[in-house]
């Protein structure tokens, strides 16, 4: 392909940053440009949030059932073009396409589905007194900011955007600048599918430039942040001495509990699944295993069984399991764990390495999957996320070991637990710090949940009516009834 220019998309028109500056875009699986983006400013967060801004009245007085039939229509879309959009986010992130087809593209599908229905059947709470009636009145925030990560670019776009623009909002988004091309394709069907000029704008651009103009931008009243816990708390910084409406979705060092109760033979494949798909790079992903001893060695043995049907390589091969990191500078980042897993006395049971693969995937960031064993759980590459295809296996001899251990880190996203014994299930699920457990189940999602975590993996919730509740103001209104 060649190379393309994707633009900003402002007042419902396309156009390049105001400065005519410019980043690359890079395919993971080649290290080759497939695309230009615009290197945005201040000048270009200005004008799309005084479009936002602009829009903002007349789209919050739209009926609900109106918004609601726009994010019908984008679904309707999307379904069109799924095909087209996943080769794209496959090319644009080095990810199976495989993945992108079953995963990624469909869940951006539902959730403009899902937030439609939803919307329409809110209901508001109400209360009676004696003498007066209480109902809570739900208006938009104002001007939204939402900022996406690279790793499930428009599943998490979709995610914010749908119940955003349900509750009346007007949008600005930024996605990472390495994954952008999916992004510019919602501002398409968006723009098709009838969105008035200026309720959807998107802003290209690096995080330090567009990103930080965008949050700490005093028209902006909201700010919906999905990414690393460091960059985080730069945007929890700039947000909070404007008292922003903030929600952050932040790093994740998950723990997969593995009781020897356990039914083996599906567990081993469910958190193999749980530590490596997507690369490992999901926020999710279950990067420290915790294993009773007594099953300690043979669940070693068939996790390194299971781990050779995971083919590395290229992305558009339907038998591909491991695509292409997201960066040269991700992969040696990944690659720094695997020396230090080893000067931390750690054995690398298998990968650590990258794979042999033929041009032009040989100049693309992918690495081999990779298990350590032998550290102890409370080193650097057992408690840091590493956000990649690394897992840490550590043995347990009590309940109480396994939850101090999966509870022993500065993270408290998600957890998952393995074991036949629902009594303990429940037990272990209520004491994890964590804001989401699965029991023997992975990423098995109900989009009506909350959604988030603690600690260090962030504030608030998104989800269902939390993400109703968080993109809107609840107002009481008491009626005095004689």
């Amino acid at each position: 392909m060649n190379t393309q220019d994707r633009l900003n998309f402002v007042n419902g028109a396309f156009a390049p940053a105001k400065d005519g500056a410019w980043l690359d875009d890079l395919a993971p699986a080649t290290g080759q440009v497939i695309a230009r983006i615009p290197r945005s400013t201040k000048a270009d967060v200005d004008a799309a949030v005084a479009a936002a801004k602009t829009a903002l009245p007349a789209w919050a007085k739209t009926p609900v059932a109106e918004r609601a039939a726009l994010l019908d229509r984008v679904a309707d879309l999307l379904e069109a073009r799924l095909d087209e959009i996943a080769e794209v986010e496959s090319r644009d992130t080095g990810k199976p396409l495989a993945l992108a087809m079953s995963l990624d593209i469909p869940r951006a599908i539902s959730n403009f589905r899902f937030f439609a229905d939803l919307v329409r059947t809110k209901t508001d709470d109400a209360s009676m007194m004696a003498d007066a009636l209480n109902y809570t009145h739900r208006s938009p925030v104002g001007v939204c900011a939402l900022v996406t990560p690279w790793n499930l670019p428009l599943y998490l776009l979709s995610w914010k955007t749908a119940p955003a623009l349900a509750m009346g909002n007007t949008l600005v988004a930024k996605p990472s600048e390495l994954t952008p091309l999916t992004a510019s394709l919602l501002a398409e069907i968006l723009n098709e599918a009838g969105c008035p000029p200026g309720v959807f704008n998107l802003v290209h651009g690096l995080g330090a430039e567009a990103g930080d103009a965008l949050v700490s931008h005093p028209d902006v009243a909201l700010v919906s942040f999905t990414g690393g816990t460091a960059t985080g708390a730069k945007v929890a910084a700039a947000a909070a001495p404007q008292f922003k409406k903030l929600s952050l979705e932040l790093g994740g060092k998950n723990p997969s509990l593995v009781f020897a109760d356990c039914d083996f033979e599906k567990t081993v494949p469910g958190v193999t699944r749980s530590a490596f798909l997507n690369q490992g790079q999901i926020c999710l992903c279950g990067s420290r295993i915790l294993v009773e001893r007594s099953i300690h060695d043979r669940f070693v043995d068939a996790l390194l069984e299971e781990l050779k049907a995971w083919k590395v390589g290229d992305p558009s091969d339907p038998a591909t399991k491991i695509g292409a990191g997201i960066s040269a500078a991700h992969r040696d980042k990944v690659e720094g764990y695997f020396n230090l897993a080893l000067e931390e006395g750690g054995t690398i049971r298998c990968g650590g390495t990258r794979p042999p693969l033929p041009p032009p995937l040989r100049d693309g960031f992918f690495l081999e999957p990779t298990v350590i064993t032998g550290l102890p759980a409370t080193c650097r590459t057992a408690t840091e996320e590493i956000f990649g295809p690394v897992v840490t296996v550590h043995p347990f001899d009590t309940e109480d070991e396994a939850l101090q251990m999966a509870n022993g880190t500065k993270y408290g996203l998600a957890a998952s637990v393995w074991t036949s014994d629902l009594t303990r299930a429940h037990r272990v699920s209520q004491a994890l710090e964590s804001g989401m457990v699965w029991v023997n189940t992975w990423l098995h999602r109900d989009l009506r949940v909350p959604f988030g975590g603690v600690k260090a993996s962030g504030v608030g919730r998104e989800g269902g009516r939390n993400s109703l509740e968080f993109f809107s103001e609840a107002k009481n209104i008491c009626v005095k009834l004689d």
